[in-house]
């Protein structure tokens, strides 16, 4: 890599979909995205012109919500910031990783338990098809998942450990950091890097994946913004 070069994490989703999940690409001109019932997440070139914003556009739908993740340029005339939220990436220096007994794999028919888990808890998006992304593992207590966490974006040599959440009756017992371990186990095994997102204010999940042997790489943002409902004539 030369030196200035973009790292492959500054745009994990663009790496992601022109990589393993290029399988998952909805397409328009150099934007890309994941189709709507898998993941919010979409990509855009490192420097987008007008031409990607109109294809953007194009692809969400006028007055539509999207997604806008680490893009830290200007919006064009007309797009509106809905949403915006300080956020760490950090990257694995140094886990001690280990598969978990208890921990089981989790399918499409743990899906609407999924679902419900994340509603309780609020981790961040999971969608039907999310478990598609990757590899899903959980635990269970007398039959019911109270905790998961699971794979997402898949750039090259990189996985991201995402959906950690743990049901309220049984939080403080470790839950979590037993599954991100295993999870990173898991990635480890096939020759790749964890990495994860988090909210910069979220300093009690910050502090347990540094002493997990998790550090910051880059700060970064969450971000949306709402399409013109109306866009400006092409200049011919």
């Amino acid at each position: 890599m030369t030196a200035g070069a973009p790292h492959v994490l500054d745009n994990p989703a663009l790496a992601s979909l022109t990589g393993l999940h290029a399988h998952f690409a909805e397409k328009r001109g150099r934007v890309l995205r994941y189709p709507v019932d898998v993941s919010p997440w979409l990509a855009l070139p490192d420097a987008p012109d007008a031409g990607d914003w109109a294809d953007l556009a194009a692809l969400a739908g006028p007055g539509a919500e999207v997604p806008l993740t680490a893009y830290a340029g200007q919006l064009p005339e007309g797009w509106e910031i809905t949403f915006h939220v300080e956020g760490v990436q950090l990257v694995d220096d140094g886990l001690t990783t280990a598969p978990d007994p208890e921990a089981v794999r989790l399918g499409p028919a743990d899906v609407p338990e999924i679902l419900d888990l994340i509603e309780r808890t609020r981790p961040g998006p999971f969608l039907p098809r999310t478990i598609e992304m990757g590899t899903y593992l959980g635990i269970r207590r007398g039959g019911a998942l109270v905790a998961m966490a699971g794979e997402r974006l898949h750039p090259p040599g990189w996985t991201e450990i995402s959906a950690v959440c743990t049901d309220s009756a049984v939080r403080g017992q470790g839950l979590a950091t037993r599954l991100i371990l295993a999870v990173a186990h898991g990635i480890r095994e096939r020759g790749e890097t964890p990495f994860l997102h988090t909210g910069a204010k979220n300093t009690g999940a910050i502090r347990l994946y540094e002493s997990l042997g998790f550090r910051l790489r880059r700060t970064t943002a969450f971000l949306a913004a709402r399409v013109p409902e109306r866009l400006p004539e092409a200049v011919s």
